[in-house]
C-alpha cells in the first residue's frame, strides 16, 4: 500500500492498538470490520481505540476470518504503512488456531501437529508432563492420558497454543421431538429467523467433528433461547440447560412447551426445593455452586453425570461461575453450547470459555438486527448531574467505595426520574439500580412496586405479568435486571446506578428493552450519572459496550443555576423531537 493515505480513517500502531476516526464517513463500515478481530477498549467522542490480542485473533480464526483477510482489512483503512511487527504477530497468532488438533486415534485421545518443533516444545513442557502418554513414531502427535481433555486445552492456551478440538463427542440418550406450529402474538406462525437458522447450522456443522462446541454471541432480544431450542431439535438428545436464575429456568421451560412438542413431563426443573432430572433438565448456576462451607464439596455437581446428556447449554455463558469451569473441564466429550450477548467477563476468564466451552462461532452485530427490525432501535443518553453541596462535602472526605455509593445515590437523580417519566407517559418503564435503599426511596416516591433478589418468586412473576399486560406502567428492579427476564413490552429504561464499570451489566440492562415493539419499534435507555465523580469514570467503561455495538451514545450535562434549580435539558429535548415522541 502507499506510505500515506490521509483520507483513510485508521491509524495502526505497533503496540497492537488501532485508532479509528469517528467523524469519517466510512466509520461504521470500518468499525464493523475491525470488530471481527479486535476488541474495543476506549470510545471517547472523536477516536475509538481497538486492541488486537491473541485471543481476538484466535476467535476470528475459529469464526472463519483468516490472517490474510485481517491484513487486507487493515490495509484498506490505514493511513500509514502497517507496522511490520504487528503483521508478524497477526501471521503468527492468527494461524495458531488449528495447528494443534485434538483428535481420537483408535479410541484414544491424542494431540496432532504438522510442526516437529511444536512437537518437541509440547513433549518437553513441564506443565503438561502428567497428561502426556507415548508419542507417535513419526513425531507428529502425542497420545494423552485418559480424562485429560479439558485440562490439556486449558494449559495449552495459557502457553499461547489454542487447540482445535476435533476429538468428537459421545452420543447422548435419544430424545425425539419436533417444532410446534405456534401462533404468535402478531398472528403469525412461529418460524426460525434466517440468522437463527444460520447460527444453528454453524454450531451443528453437519454433525462433524468441527461442530458441537462453541459460543454464539447475539443481542438480547435476538432469541438466543430459540437458537438453543434449534440446536436441541437438530441433535434430538437429552439436554442439560444451565442458566442464571429461577425466572430464566421457568422461561426456558415455557418456551420449550410453547415452541416444541416436548411435554411438561419431559422437562425437569433443578432448583431450590425442586430437584427433577428428566430428558431435558433446566438448572441454575446458583444451585450448582452451592456447598455447605468453603471447603465442602459442591453437592450438586453430580447433576452433570446424573444422565447421559448429549448436549449441555450454558445460557448467559459470560456469567458462568468460576467453580463450574472445574466441572466443565471434565465434560469435554459432551456437546457444549454457550449463549451470550457479550463475551466480556469481569474475572478475565475469556480464555477459559474459549478452551472449555468452545471458540466464538457466531457474532451477530446488534445494529444489523436493529436495521432488519428484529430488535428495537435504541437511543442511549447519559445524563450527568451535579452533586448537591452537602453531598459533595460528604463525597470529598469518603474513601473510593463510599464515594461511588454517594455518587450513585445522588438525591438530584430523583428529580431527573420525575422529569423523564413526565415525557414518557406512554412507555412501559423499567427503573434499574444497584442500591436497594435508593430504589425503595424511588418506589415510595412514585408509589410503584419494586422487585429485588428477596422478592418471592410468585410475587415476582405476578409483577412481571402485570407489566407485560400493561397494568403496570413503571416497574423498579434491582440487579435481577442483569439476568434473563423476558419483558417484551419494556420500551424505556432508567439506570439510576450500576456496578462500577461492568460492561456485561450494561449489555443485560440494555437488552431488557430491545425486544421488538411493533410499528413504532423504538426504545430509550437513560443512564443517570453524577458529574465529576468516580461514578462518571466507571460509566465511561460501561459506555464501551454500547459504542462497540454501534450505538450513538449521547451525553446531556445538567447544572444548578443561580436560583438553585437544575438547568433545562437541550440534548434530551432534541432527542425527543428527532424521534417524534
Amino acid at each position: 500500500m502507499d506510505t500515506y493515505r490521509p483520507t483513510n480513517p485508521l491509524i495502526v500502531q505497533s503496540d497492537r492498538t488501532l485508532l479509528l476516526e469517528v467523524a469519517h464517513p466510512d466509520f461504521e463500515r470500518a468499525r464493523d470490520e475491525l470488530a471481527r478481530f479486535a476488541e474495543l477498549v476506549k470510545s471517547p467522542e472523536h477516536i475509538h481505540t481497538f486492541k488486537v490480542s491473541p485471543l481476538s485473533l484466535w476467535n476470528a480464526s475459529a469464526s472463519g476470518v483468516d490472517s490474510n483477510e485481517i491484513i487486507a482489512i487493515l490495509e484498506r483503512w490505514s493511513k500509514f504503512q502497517l507496522p511490520q511487527n504487528l503483521l508478524q504477530e497477526i501471521n503468527d497468532h492468527g494461524t495458531r488456531y488449528g495447528r494443534l488438533k485434538l483428535v481420537s486415534n483408535n479410541g484414544r485421545l491424542a494431540l496432532e501437529m504438522d510442526d516437529r518443533g511444536l512437537f518437541w516444545e509440547i513433549e518437553h513442557q513441564k506443565s503438561l508432563q502428567e497428561f502426556l502418554a507415548e508419542p507417535y513414531a513419526d513425531q507428529r502427535g502425542i497420545f494423552l492420558r485418559e480424562g485429560s481433555r479439558g485440562e490439556v486445552k486449558l494449559r495449552l492456551i495459557r502457553l499461547g497454543h489454542p487447540v482445535k478440538d476435533m476429538a468428537g463427542f459421545k452420543v447422548g440418550d435419544s430424545l425425539g421431538f419436533g417444532i410446534r406450529d405456534t401462533l404468535l402474538s402478531n398472528n403469525k406462525i412461529f418460524a426460525f429467523r434466517k440468522y437463527q437458522k444460520e447460527a444453528v447450522d454453524v454450531f451443528h456443522a453437519g454433525g462433524g467433528s468441527d461442530g458441537g462446541a462453541g459460543v454464539l454471541v447475539l443481542p438480547c432480544g435476538a432469541g438466543k433461547t430459540i437458537i438453543g431450542i434449534g440446536c436441541m431439535a437438530r441433535l434430538q438428545t437429552h439436554t442439560l440447560v444451565l442458566t442464571t436464575n429461577v425466572t430464566a429456568v421457568k422461561q426456558w421451560k415455557q418456551e420449550l412447551i410453547d415452541k416444541t412438542t416436548l411435554t411438561s413431563e419431559q422437562i425437569g426443573l433443578y432448583m431450590g426445593d425442586t430437584k427433577e432430572i428428566r430428558p431435558v433438565t433446566i438448572a441454575t448456576y446458583q444451585i450448582l455452586t452451592y456447598r455447605r462451607s468453603k471447603t465442602a464439596p459442591f453437592e450438586h455437581f453430580k447433576l452433570f453425570e446424573s444422565a447421559n446428556w448429549g448436549l449441555v447449554i450454558y445460557d448467559e455463558v459470560h456469567m458462568l461461575p468460576a467453580p463450574i469451569f472445574r466441572a466443565v473441564a471434565e465434560l469435554q466429550a459432551k456437546r457444549r453450547l454457550g449463549l451470550t450477548a457479550t463475551l466480556v467477563r469481569e474475572d478475565g476468564k475469556e480464555e477459559d470459555v474459549f478452551s472449555l466451552i468452545g471458540p466464538k462461532r457466531v457474532d451477530v452485530p446488534w445494529k444489523v438486527l436493529e436495521k432488519d427490525g428484529f430488535i428495537a432501535t435504541a437511543y442511549c443518553l447519559e445524563i450527568r448531574i451535579p452533586l448537591p453541596t452537602d453531598e459533595r462535602m460528604e463525597y470529598a472526605v469518603a474513601n473510593n467505595r463510599a464515594r461511588f455509593r454517594i455518587a450513585s445515590e445522588n438525591s438530584l437523580k430523583l428529580a431527573i426520574v420525575d422529569e423523564l417519566l413526565s415525557k414518557h407517559k406512554n412507555d412501559n418503564v423499567l427503573i434499574i439500580g444497584q442500591y436497594l435503599d435508593q430504589l425503595r426511596v424511588i418506589a415510595n416516591r412514585l408509589q410503584v412496586p419494586i422487585i429485588t433478589g428477596k422478592t418471592p418468586e410468585r410475587e415476582r412473576e405476578n409483577l412481571y405479568s402485570r407489566f407485560k399486560q400493561g397494568e403496570l406502567g413503571v416497574l423498579i428492579v434491582s440487579k435481577v435486571a442483569n439476568f434473563a427476564i423476558d419483558l417484551p413490552d419494556a420500551s424505556m429504561a432508567i439506570q439510576v446506578s450500576g456496578t462500577f464499570g461492568s460492561r456485561q451489566e450494561e449489555a443485560q440492562r440494555l437488552g431488557r428493552i430491545l425486544r421488538p415493539k411493533g410499528v413504532r419499534n423504538i426504545s430509550y435507555f437513560y443512564s443517570l450519572v453524577s458529574r465529576e465523580t468516580n461514578e462518571q469514570e466507571f460509566a465511561q467503561n460501561r459506555q464501551l459496550f454500547l459504542t462497540e455495538q454501534g450505538y450513538r451514545y449521547l451525553v446531556e450535562s445538567r447544572h444548578i443555576d443561580s436560583n438553585g434549580k437544575l438547568s433545562e435539558p437541550t440534548v434530551w429535548q432534541q432527542l425527543l423531537e428527532d424521534t417524534r415522541l
